[in-house]
C-alpha cells in the first residue's frame, strides 16, 4: 500500500543544510570535505524513499523530484540567513575565506538539488501538463512569485503520485471481483465532433480503467457529426457487431452528449430495444440548447457555409464518410430536440424492460473550463442557466434514475468535457475514472 514518510523530508532537508554549513569548518579538518561529500550524497539519496508503495518507474522518479522539491525552500530558509549572518559576522568566521567557500559550495549544491528535482518532475509528472510548467518557466525568476508557482508544482506533483498510487492498490484489492464485469457488454457511444479513435480515445483514461475492472468495451463508431437518425443507424451496427462478437443477447450503452440522442433513437426508432440492456446518458441535452439555437438563428448564412465546409472536409480527411456540421448542430438546438423527443415519444414504450439513467454536472465559474468550454460558459448560463460549459442543467434530466454532480471542494466544479476525462486531468474532488466504475458496477449489481 501507499504510504508516505515525512520524516525522509526532514532528514534529507537536514542532510543538504548540513552539507552546506560544514564548509565553514574546511579550515579546522580536511575530513570535512569528505563530511560535506557525504551528506550531499546522502541528501540526493534519500528522496528515493520518501514514500513506499508507488507502482511503477515513472511515478517512483516523479516523486523523488516531488520530495526535493519540497525540502528546497525549507532549506533556502536556514542557508540564506547563514549566509546573511556571516557577510555581517565575517571576521569571527575566519575572514572571508570561509564565507566565499561555503558561498560558492552552497550555491552550487542548492542549484544541482533544485534544477535535479525540476528536470525530473518535468519530464514525469503527467498532470502537470502545458500551462503549470511554462508558470513555472515564467515565474521562476521573478521573487515570491516562483515560491508561489514551485507551490503549484509540487503540489500537482505530490496529488498525482499518491493518487494513481492509491489506485493501483484499490485495482489491486479489487481484482478478483471484477467489480466491472457485467453481464452484458458495454458500448461507449460518443458525442458530437469527435470520432471514436484507436489513437486517442474520445473517453480519456475511462476505458483502460474499466477493462482492468473486468468490463467488455465496444465502441459507437459514429460520425463526428451529422444528423441524430444517421448517426442512429450506425450505432445500430456497432450494437449487433458486439452482440456478434460476445455472443451476449444485450449490450449496456453508456453515451455522452450528443451520443445520448442517438442511442435514443436507435432503440425507439430502430428497433434495437430487444438488443439493448440499459442506456446510461452522460450530460446528453435531452432538452436541446438554447444557446446553440440563438448562435446558428443570428450566424450570417455565409458564416455558417464556410464553418460547415471547413468542417466537412476536415472530417472526411479524419475518417467521416458523410459528415454534416449544420445537421448535426441542428439537432441539438432547442427546436431540433423537441421535433426529436416529439418523434420519438409514440415509441418510448420501446424503453420498457430497459433500464434508463442519467448524469449532468455543473462548472462552478468559467475559469473551472478548459478552452472552449471557459468561453462558452457564460453564453450558455445566459439561456440555459447553471451548465457544465455546453449544456444547461435543466436539459440532463431523463431516465428512470438522474443524478447532478456538483464538485464543492474545487472552484472549478466539472464541465462537460471532465466528464469523458478530455484532458487526462486529476480534478481535486472528482476522480472521474472511479465514477465510471461506479456506473458500470452498479449495472454489475442490477445483473445488467
Amino acid at each position: 500500500m501507499y504510504k508516505e514518510r515525512p520524516i525522509i523530508k526532514i532528514l534529507d532537508g537536514l542532510s543538504i543544510t548540513a552539507a552546506c554549513l560544514t564548509t565553514f569548518l574546511y579550515q579546522v579538518s580536511l575530513w570535512f570535505i569528505a563530511l560535506t561529500l557525504g551528506l550531499t550524497a546522502l541528501a540526493f539519496l534519500m528522496p528515493l524513499w520518501c514514500a513506499r508503495g508507488i507502482p511503477s518507474s515513472r511515478l517512483k522518479c516523479s516523486n523523488y523530484g516531488t520530495c526535493i522539491l519540497t525540502v528546497f525552500p525549507f532549506t533556502l530558509l536556514v542557508v540564506v540567513p547563514v549566509f546573511i549572518l556571516a557577510l555581517i559576522f565575517h571576521d569571527d568566521v575566519g575572514g572571508w575565506g570561509p564565507v566565499i567557500v561555503f558561498s560558492v559550495v552552497t550555491l552550487l549544491l542548492m542549484n544541482a538539488f533544485f534544477w535535479t528535482g525540476i528536470i525530473i518532475v518535468y519530464l514525469t509528472a503527467n498532470q502537470l501538463g502545458i500551462s503549470k510548467r511554462l508558470l513555472g518557466v515564467f515565474c521562476g525568476m521573478i521573487p515570491v512569485a516562483n515560491l508561489f508557482a514551485l507551490r503549484v508544482i509540487v503540489k500537482t506533483s505530490g496529488r498525482e503520485v499518491r493518487e494513481e498510487s492509491e489506485r493501483y492498490w484499490r485495482d489491486e484489492a479489487r481484482k478478483e471481483r471484477q467489480v466491472c464485469k457485467t453481464r452484458y457488454p458495454l458500448l461507449m457511444v460518443h458525442g458530437v465532433f469527435f470520432r471514436d479513435s484507436e489513437h486517442l480515445n474520445y473517453w480519456g483514461r475511462v476505458p483502460a480503467e474499466l477493462i482492468k475492472n473486468g468490463a467488455t468495451v465496444f465502441y459507437g463508431g459514429q460520425e463526428s457529426a451529422a444528423d441524430v437518425r444517421s448517426c442512429a443507424l450506425q450505432i445500430k451496427k456497432a450494437i449487433v457487431q458486439a452482440i456478434e462478437s460476445t455472443g451476449a443477447e444485450k449490450v449496456n450503452i453508456i453515451a455522452h452528449s450528443k451520443g445520448g440522442l442517438d442511442a435514443r433513437y436507435c432503440i425507439t426508432m430502430l428497433g434495437m430495444a430487444p438488443y439493448v440492456a440499459s442506456l446510461t446518458t452522460i450530460n446528453t441535452p435531452h432538452r436541446g440548447c438554447e444557446f446553440a439555437e440563438y448562435l446558428l438563428n443570428k450566424a450570417p448564412e455565409k458564416l455558417k457555409k464556410a464553418v460547415s465546409a471547413a468542417y466537412n472536409a476536415g472530417a472526411r480527411k479524419l475518417g467521416d464518410s458523410n459528415p454534416d456540421f449544420i445537421k448535426a448542430v441542428t439537432d441539438l438546438t432547442k427546436d431540433g430536440v423537441a421535433r426529436l423527443n416529439a418523434e420519438m415519444a409514440p415509441m418510448d414504450q420501446q424503453f420498457n424492460g430497459i433500464y434508463t439513467q442519467s448524469f449532468g454536472s455543473k462548472l462552478n465559474s468559467a475559469t473551472g473550463g478548459k478552452f472552449p468550454l471557459n468561453m462558452s460558459y457564460n453564453l450558455v448560463r445566459h439561456f440555459d442557466g447553471a451548465n457544465d460549459g455546453l449544456v444547461g442543467e435543466a436539459s440532463f434530466q431523463w431516465g428512470q434514475d438522474y443524478h447532478f454532480l456538483v464538485n464543492t471542494k474545487s472552484n472549478r466544479g466539472i464541465s462537460h468535457g471532465d466528464m469523458i476525462d478530455l484532458n487526462r486531468e486529476n480534478i481535486e474532488g472528482f476522480d472521474i475514472r472511479e465514477f465510471y466504475v461506479g456506473v458500470v458496477s452498479g449495472l454489475k449489481e442490477r445483473g445488467l
